[in-house]
């Protein structure tokens, strides 16, 4: 699971940031990477804070660019 770089507190404050054209960064704690290209698994708000949301996102060059 991933995190935003920004710590959203619901997924609508994501997708609201996505659809408003802000860049949103990605990042993976602990082991692994975030691809470049590809799926990945969102959730948030950050660690520790209990997670109330979770999200499938797109990444397209190293950018988050959609969120379902």
């Amino acid at each position: 699971m991933a995190y935003t770089n920004t710590n959203f507190k619901t997924k609508k404050a994501l997708k609201d940031a996505l659809a408003a054209g802000k860049p949103v960064g990605v990042f993976q704690p602990g082991y692994g990477t975030v691809p470049v290209d590809g799926t990945i698994s969102l959730e948030g708000p950050h660690y520790p804070a209990p997670h109330t949301w979770y999200a499938t996102g797109h990444m397209k060059g190293g950018r988050l660019v959609k969120v379902v």
